[in-house]
């Protein structure tokens, strides 16, 4: 199986998504060095961490933390915006599984009954074809075997992009955005990780909360691949 897959690498080389260096056998899509280089924010290992604040007084939150630093231009721009917009599906499963991979000896996925990414709205994930929090999702259980969640709550509106907006506006554009379904009460006393790719001011994960707040005994926790300083 290898002397195959080396053979096809050979003659259909894969590169580094930032530095452009050939991969070689047990590298996916980022070269070590380029993985090893990300910046990480460490916030799961620091109790009330930043992430955390930014959410107090506004949604009683178990822990949340953010895996990579992001900076404008800055290589973790570089693979969001491949996640979102190139249509790099296994970049979004490898980065969930890299993130669950260096959280899992902290004890961050402990007591999780399920894993809820940020939905989309149906017409931007037929126009698409996935959504990358989902897919970020699916790579953070098939490391730590918390199961997804998909079909609690929904997006109502195809709402505009976030990016370039105030705070203010922010919250303005995401006010009322998701509603339950039918089948959220099955989250009643469960513990869920809310799971998105980048946290900036946080409104889009308070307002997947706010549809979870009527529901009993819910306990929620938040996890993005990046935190945009």
């Amino acid at each position: 199986m290898s002397i195959w897959t080396d053979l096809w690498n050979l003659f259909f080389p894969h590169s580094c998504l930032l530095c452009g260096r050939q991969l070689i056998s047990g590298e996916r899509v980022l070269c070590l060095k380029c993985l090893s280089g990300l910046p990480r924010t460490q916030f799961h290992l620091r109790k009330d961490n930043i992430v955390e604040c930014n959410f107090w007084g506004k949604i009683p939150v178990e822990h949340a933390t953010s895996f990579l630093y992001y900076a404008k231009g800055g290589n973790v721009a570089l693979i969001l915006y491949a996640m979102k917009y190139h249509g790099r599906k296994k970049l979004c499963r490898n980065m969930g599984r890299l993130m669950a991979g260096e959280l899992l000896a902290s004890g961050f996925f402990e007591g999780i009954d399920y894993l809820l990414p940020v939905p989309l709205y149906r017409s931007r994930l037929r126009q698409r074809g996935y959504n990358q929090s989902e897919l970020l999702a699916r790579g953070i259980s098939e490391v730590t075997g918390v199961s997804l969640c998909t079909d609690a709550i929904v997006r109502s509106r195809n709402n505009a992009t976030q990016t370039h907006k105030s705070g203010y506006a922010r919250w303005k554009n995401v006010e009322g955005l998701f509603q339950p379904t039918v089948n959220a009460p099955k989250l009643e006393g469960k513990h869920i990780l809310l799971v998105d790719d980048v946290l900036t001011t946080g409104a889009t994960l308070i307002a997947c909360a706010d549809a979870l707040s009527e529901l009993k005994s819910i306990r929620i926790s938040v996890l993005t691949l990046a935190w945009a300083r």
